[in-house]
């Protein structure tokens, strides 16, 4: 229940101005879009929300500072790393193969490299300002940009079939 606010607000965004504005610009920018606007409201879920509840008790916890020593987890063995360090890296992969698109198939690896990393240390400055228990992290920053990379990858070797696809459903307007 807490989440609904969260999503109602994100249905809303994508209702009244982002829907609109994709269709006007043909079948293919609308679900490449779209998919990323999904894709990215369930980063948001995994890693921020609920955000719109907890904004006025912003400011009511300590910050936490960003653990800066990557893979400290890994090198003590401590808690669920490989779990983490896996989730990381697969969060991040659509973002690499889908950033690409939305930029009218022209985004380059480095500047698709530099938005997943923009992206990734966006969510973990604001963690701990959201929620006093949640923590950032350099070794999820780390292995966000080696998903966001893999992404890239997997974009560069379906490109053929995706670019088919798009330009298929462009024709049938």
């Amino acid at each position: 229940m807490k989440y609904l606010i969260d999503f109602m607000a994100l249905a809303f965004l994508y209702i009244y101005f982002f829907f609109r504005k994709w269709k006007s610009k043909g079948k293919d920018v609308l679900l490449v879009n779209t998919l990323m606007y999904i894709y990215l409201s369930f980063v948001l879920y995994f890693t921020l929300m609920p955000i719109i509840l907890k904004l006025p008790f912003i400011l009511n916890h300590p910050y936490t500072p960003m653990n800066m020593v990557p893979f400290v987890d890994v090198l003590a063995g401590k808690g669920d790393f490989v779990r983490q360090v896996a989730l990381n890296v697969i969060m991040t992969i659509p973002f690499g193969f889908l950033f690409p698109l939305t930029r009218n198939r022209t985004a380059k690896f480095s500047r698709t490299v530099l938005f997943c990393f923009l992206m990734s240390l966006g969510i973990e400055l604001l963690q701990p300002l959201i929620d006093g228990f949640r923590s950032s992290d350099i070794t999820d920053l780390i292995t966000n940009v080696i998903g966001g990379i893999l992404g890239y990858g997997l974009y560069v070797l379906f490109r053929p079939v995706t670019f088919w696809i798009l330009d298929h459903l462009q024709k049938k307007i």
